[in-house]
C-alpha cells in the first residue's frame, strides 16, 4: 500500500486487473512491481461462480458489449483495482538492471491500493509533450517517464531475442444508441499501451520461470515452432515476390519470420506477407509442459496477468496462492484437462469476435451499396 502504483486503461475500461509500480534501488537497479487482481481469493473451486467460470472460459469482447466471465459484482467491483481502495493482489516484483535483465523476482499475496486511475489516451499525451497532462498528472509524471524508459529497455531485449510483432490494424466500432455502426476507425496502440503490454509479458515470463525452476505444475501458455509446410508455402509466396526467404524455408527462427516483416514493412504487400507469416504458425494453446512461446522468443510464459477475464490466469492465481502456503502440487491430469478445455473456450470466443467484426463491417456497408 505503500508503493506509488496505479492502472492504466481505456477509457471506457471498468474492470481494472492491475496496477503497476516502480522504484529505484540504491544499487542502480528498479524494482518493477505488477499487481493483479486477486480474483481466486473471492471464487473458490467448486462453487457456483468457479463452474460458471469454468464453463465460459473466458470473456468476449464484441462490438459495443461485453460477455463477461465473472458476474459485473466480481469484474467491475470487488475485484477491479480502483483508485484509494484497499484490495487483495498477487503481485510480481521484478528488480531489472540497466540493461534490462530481471536480476531477481519475487511473488507474493499482497494488499495493494491504487493511487490512481489513467488512461491510455492521457498518458500518450503526456509522452507527446502536453503540459496540461504534466500539470493534471504531476504526482505521477515522472514515475511515468521513468517506466517508459524501463519498457524501452524490456522491450529492445526481446527484440534483439527476435521475438515476433505482428502489427495488424484492428478495427473499432462508433456505435449509436441502437448499437448499429455508424463509424470504424483504427484502433490506436500508443507507447503507453506498448509500455503495460511490456510490463505484463515480464511478469508472465518472471511467474512461469518461478514456476518451472521449483518443478511446480502450471498451466503455461506454448506456442510451439511453425508448421514446416507451411513455412515453406509462406516461403515459396515471399520468393515470387522477389523477397529472399532461404532464412526461413525450413528451421526458421522467430528472428528471422521478424526480419522478413521488418524488411517488407513499407512495400505495398506488407498486410499480405504479415497475414500469410500469420497463418504458417501453430495457435498458442495451454498446456502443462513448459514447451516455451516460439513468437514471443521466449522460453517460460503463462498467463497471469488477466484472472477477471481468463480462467487460466486464475488458475495459474490459484496454484500460485497453494505453492506460496506450502500446499501440494496441483494434479497433473486434472490440470491437463484445464488445459484443453481453456484452449478449446479460447478458440470459440476468438470465432465469435471475428464473426461479429464481420457482420458489424456489412452492417455498417448495407447503407453504402
Amino acid at each position: 500500500r505503500y508503493l506509488l502504483s496505479f492502472t492504466i486503461d481505456g477509457r471506457d475500461a471498468k474492470d481494472f486487473d492491475d496496477s503497476v509500480s516502480l522504484e529505484q534501488l540504491e544499487n542502480g537497479n528498479v524494482l518493477l512491481g505488477v499487481h493483479i487482481a486477486d480474483v481466486g481469493h473471492y471464487v473458490k473451486p467448486g462453487t457456483a461462480l468457479d463452474r460458471e467460470a469454468f464453463a465460459r472460459g473466458t470473456s468476449v469482447y464484441l462490438p459495443g458489449r461485453v460477455l463477461p466471465m465473472l458476474p459485473e459484482q466480481l469484474c467491475n467491483g470487488v475485484c477491479s483495482l480502483r483508485p484509494n481502495e484497499d484490495k487483495f493482489t498477487m503481485t510480481a516484483l521484478m528488480e531489472i538492471d540497466d540493461a534490462g535483465r530481471v536480476v531477481n523476482e519475487c511473488i507474493a499475496r499482497t494488499i495493494t491500493r491504487s493511487k490512481a486511475r489513467l488512461v491510455y489516451d492521457d498518458v500518450n499525451a503526456l509522452f507527446n509533450g502536453s503540459e496540461h497532462q504534466q500539470a493534471a498528472m504531476a504526482p505521477v509524471a515522472n514515475a511515468l517517464r521513468q517506466m517508459r524508459v524501463l519498457a524501452g529497455k524490456l522491450r529492445a531485449r526481446r527484440q534483439a531475442k527476435g521475438c515476433i510483432d505482428f502489427e495488424i490494424e484492428e478495427p473499432n466500432f462508433v456505435l449509436d444508441e441502437n448499437g448499429e455502426p455508424v463509424e470504424i476507425i483504427t484502433r490506436e496502440r500508443g507507447e503507453a499501451e506498448m509500455m503495460i503490454e511490456d510490463f505484463m509479458l515480464a511478469a508472465n515470463e518472471c511467474v512461469a520461470r518461478f514456476a518451472r525452476e521449483n518443478r511446480l505444475p502450471l498451466l503455461y501458455r506454448v506456442h510451439e515452432k511453425p508448421d514446416a509446410e507451411k513455412l515453406a508455402m509462406f516461403a515459396d509466396f515471399l520468393d515470387g515476390i522477389g523477397v529472399n526467404a532461404k532464412n526461413i524455408r525450413h528451421d526458421a527462427a522467430p528472428g528471422d519470420i521478424r526480419a522478413i516483416l521488418e524488411k517488407t514493412k513499407d512495400r505495398p504487400e506488407c498486410s499480405v506477407i504479415t497475414a500469410l507469416a500469420l497463418r504458417s504458425m501453430q495457435k498458442a494453446r495451454y498446456d502443462v509442459a513448459p514447451l516455451g512461446h516460439y513468437g514471443l522468443s521466449l522460453e517460460d510464459y503463462c498467463h497471469f496477468t488477466s484472472p477477471i477475464r481468463r480462467y487460466p490466469d486464475m488458475m495459474v492465481h490459484r496454484l500460485l496462492a497453494r505453492y506460496l502456503a506450502g500446499g501440494k502440487s496441483a494434479d497433473k491430469t486434472e490440470l491437463e484437462e484445464l488445459c484443453a478445455r481453456a484452449s478449446e473456450r479460447e478458440v470459440v470466443a476468438a470465432e465469435a469476435e471475428r464473426a461479429s467484426i464481420k457482420y458489424k463491417m456489412v452492417e455498417f456497408m448495407k447503407e453504402r451499396i
